[in-house]
């Protein structure tokens, strides 16, 4: 009780700092108080849209918050959900990981639209490889966009062996009740959640864009897939990645597979054991297993695979924004610590395809040295998500729903306490795009962000901006960006970076040509 008098006092604290009582709001659970930015935006953070995933609630799919009494602080974030340090860019504003972890996080103007009109909606999923990363990072700050006229949603979704165990005891306890994709039911249930309450943050339940990067972008196309979600999504923004070929979601098998390895290991072969465990042991345990805690096609979330559905026609036929980065990969993903040498290129290309080596050689080819480090990393972007992304972006645009690509090429400068020495990144390395998309490049001051750099945010952000409201990202003011053809014409592509522009796609020739290869399990 003394801690919930003091965070609501603390909440207060934050409203009396802009001269103002702090905005409070009314959900399903009761009435939250939150507060407002520098910039007038409100800002509702830490907000639980399910029970805590703990004891017998471990392991199964998400429940419906109770009712609480009186007014619930969402001054500050929630914390994270159980994940191991990872990534060294992720720049969290929440408390430490904590299976309690189930929060969503929302930014609106503070001034609603007049005449009882409501605002779009972007819910935005974060990357992190389903292991790491929560809705606090800075990079996902949602209070620019807000500015700008639309509701921003940031949330949690459970991570690694917490999200993602597949076990044949799982299976038993009956479809509905999980087995395998707990993150992407959690993903389901915050979205569930955003239509039954955005209306109170003046938000549109009818007009909610759901986007994401790396595996968030994964997880966009799992939910536009998935049989629970797709009929609840005005339009879709995917960054670097889908959940298609060797990312593609896991056969349930071989996932049950997996988590009964995994149970058995820490000598905990029921289910029951497995849930006495205490998380940070599992955890743990998650860091030295060599299984892949990942999505898997569980038969409730997830009923076929992703391509399987986009291939039949049976997603979320909405608009559609997808693109990748220049540089997804680095070179050494292919050659590894092989000098980039026409011989070693040669050489990795027999170790990774065989007798298809030559078939890859003609796709990513090279005539000298020089040339090595461009077709490798070409190569390995590929291999990574460019191919996913770009079969992702194919298969929908044939639907006949409208669909815009993008490649993004800014080489975001040096971080200003770089000093390594380290030659400069060939290309857009992955996640750099982040905070030009949602204009937060201020979140961010760990480089030395310049002129141009705040000129390609303005850029992309707008693009972003006019497909959240419209469902088009072609707006007025910007270079223009043509709708991919849904015939066999030529694609364009959008090039983003301080000379963006809607130039040829010629690399659609080489995906076409290297989809057996992609497809196929890797070696």
């Amino acid at each position: 009780m003394r801690k919930a008098i003091i965070a609501v006092l603390l909440t207060l604290g934050a409203g009396a700092a802009h001269g103002q009582e702090p905005p409070r709001i009314r959900v399903e659970g009761g009435m939250l108080a939150g507060s407002v930015g520098d910039d007038g935006t409100e800002r509702y953070l830490g907000i639980r849209f399910a029970a805590a995933p703990v004891g017998e609630l471990r392991w199964q799919a998400p429940q419906r918050v109770s009712r609480w009494p009186g007014v619930r602080s969402a001054a500050a974030f929630g914390a994270r959900c159980m994940q191991l340090p990872l990534y060294r860019d992720m720049a969290f504003r929440s408390p430490p990981p904590a299976e309690d972890c189930l929060y969503l996080n929302v930014w609106t103007p503070a001034t609603r639209p007049k005449g009882g009109g409501r605002l779009p909606v972007l819910f935005y999923i974060h990357g992190g490889g389903f292991q790491a990363g929560d809705g606090s990072e800075k990079r996902y700050d949602g209070a620019a966009l807000a500015a700008r006229g639309m509701v921003v949603v940031t949330a949690n979704h459970r991570l690694g062996v917490f999200g993602f165990l597949a076990h044949p005891a799982l299976t038993a306890q009956g479809r509905r009740r999980g087995a395998g994709n707990f993150g992407l039911l959690d993903q389901a249930a915050a979205l569930a959640w955003v239509r039954r309450n955005i209306a109170a943050f003046g938000g549109d339940p009818r007009r909610v864009t759901i986007g994401g990067e790396s595996a968030g972008s994964m997880s966009v196309s799992a939910l536009m897939a998935s049989p629970l979600t797709r009929r609840h999504i005005a339009g879709a923004i995917g960054e670097s990645g889908a959940l298609i070929g060797g990312v593609g979601a896991m056969p349930l098998v071989d996932a049950e597979a997996q988590g009964k390895a995994f149970g058995d290991a820490l000598a905990a072969p029921t289910l029951a054991a497995l849930r006495a465990i205490p998380a940070d042991r599992l955890l743990a345990a998650q860091g030295t297993a060599p299984a892949r805690f990942s999505p898997t096609i569980d038969g409730t979330m997830l009923v076929e695979p992703v391509e399987a559905t986009f291939a039949n026609g049976r997603q979320a036929r909405v608009p559609l924004l997808v693109g990748t980065n220049s540089q997804e990969a680095d070179h050494r993903a292919v050659l590894g610590d092989a000098a980039p040498t026409v011989a070693n290129y040669r050489a990795a290309l027999v170790r990774l395809y065989g007798d298809q080596a030559g078939t890859v050689a003609a796709r990513y080819p090279v005539a000298d040295d020089t040339q090595v480090v461009a077709a490798a990393t070409a190569l390995a972007s590929d291999r990574f998500l460019g191919w996913p992304t770009w079969r992702w972006f194919d298969l929908h645009r044939r639907s006949g729903a409208p669909t815009w690509l993008y490649e993004y090429r800014r080489v975001r400068p040096r971080a200003v306490d770089d000093t390594s020495g380290r030659p400069a990144p060939w290309g857009a390395v992955h996640s750099a795009e982040i905070e030009y998309a949602l204009a937060n490049l201020t979140t961010n001051p760990a480089y030395a962000w310049t002129d141009e750099d705040r000129r390609v945010s303005q850029v992309m952000s707008g693009y972003w901006t006019a497909f959240v409201r419209t469902g088009d990202p072609d707006a007025t003011g910007l270079p223009r960006w043509p709708v991919a053809p849904a015939d066999g014409s030529p694609i364009m592509r959008q090039v983003i970076d301080v000379d963006t522009a809607a130039r040829p796609f010629p690399e659609q020739d080489r995906h076409v040509a290297m989809t057996p290869l992609m497809a196929a399990p890797r070696r």
